[in-house]
């Protein structure tokens, strides 16, 4: 009896709730639409991935392989390679374009010039509304061995001019320099900036009665603020490190820089569009988003060990 009546109190609550905030319910409905037609409704292919997909056939009709494809992408002699280049490129942006907006957050939040400092951060912003299709035109035309400005700096000074778009040892560089660090890094200071505005000024007042100088309220202070803020987009960055950001590097990379460029996304477009192998292709984005997931799950656990804070 006590559990029915629980459920019924529950239930009646519920009830009581759907109709004081049915407006508000109301506008989840797009977003839930959204997410159920193109989220949740194309799992519904991702049985290509296990079987001999003929367009012609259909999803139904199309014999059962098993694990076939995967075996096929494990065992291609491209595999290693497309690993190893998005492993590397994932964790040059750990290292060199995640800490880059921590940085700008932290110099922003001690500028005291009003003017200056709005400045400064709407310039810092601009990149991220630029399309990276144009992006990628600025980098091809500013890196170009005739007229970029690079190359003509270069030879103004009395070298030689550099193929740099062809050449695979600069191909990581470029792209981190350009796609993660110039343009996003700006806007990324956003979510930051955000969370030192809730940091309690009287600590710093307390700290400079102390003795304390900038240095020291930036390290004991203002970082420590933010810690559980960098954990959590530190787990999200992990889980997503697989994807590299092929789109740019698509619009970037040629046969000449495979070597260095070629990741498992870019492989994925090549085989589902290009070559119409769209049950390899998916296979291949199946085994990405796996492991994507159980970085996710990894990195959550460490977070929450080591600073108590996570995404779940």
């Amino acid at each position: 009896m006590r559990e029915e009546k629980r459920v019924l109190l529950n239930f009646k609550e519920i009830k009581t709730n759907l109709i004081r905030d049915r407006y508000l319910y109301l506008l989840l409905i797009p977003f839930l639409a959204w997410y159920i037609i193109f989220a949740y409704k194309p799992m519904y292919g991702l049985q290509i991935a296990f079987k001999d997909f003929s367009v012609y056939k259909g999803i139904e009709a199309s014999p059962w392989v098993g694990f076939e494809h995967f075996e096929s992408f494990f065992k291609s002699p491209y595999f290693w390679r497309l690993l190893k280049n998005t492993v590397l490129l994932s964790l040059y942006q750990l290292l060199f374009a995640f800490p880059v907006p921590i940085i700008l957050a932290l110099l922003f939040n001690e500028l005291k010039n009003g003017i200056f400092k709005t400045t400064v951060q709407t310039f810092t912003y601009l990149p991220h509304f630029i399309s990276v299709v144009v992006v990628a035109g600025i980098v091809t035309n500013f890196l170009a061995p005739s007229n970029g400005i690079i190359n003509i700096l270069i030879e103004m000074m009395g070298g030689e001019k550099q193929y740099f778009l062809t050449n695979p040892d600069y191909f990581r560089t470029i792209f981190i320099g350009s796609m993660d660090i110039w343009k996003e890094a700006g806007f990324g200071t956003i979510i930051y900036i955000a969370a030192l505005s809730g940091v309690n000024p009287a600590l710093y007042e307390a700290a400079v009665i102390d003795g304390a100088n900038k240095w020291k309220q930036m390290w004991h202070i203002t970082l420590p603020a933010i810690i559980p803020t960098i954990a959590i987009m530190l787990v999200m960055k992990v889980g997503s490190m697989l994807e590299v950001g092929y789109e740019a590097i698509i619009l970037l990379y040629q046969p000449a820089t495979y070597e260095a460029a070629d990741v498992i996304n870019t492989y994925v477009y090549r085989a589902g569009l290009q070559d119409a192998r769209y049950d390899l292709a998916t296979a291949v984005g199946l085994f990405n988003a796996v492991v994507g997931f159980i970085l996710v799950v990894f990195a959550n656990k460490m977070s929450k060990k080591l600073t108590d804070t996570g995404l779940w």
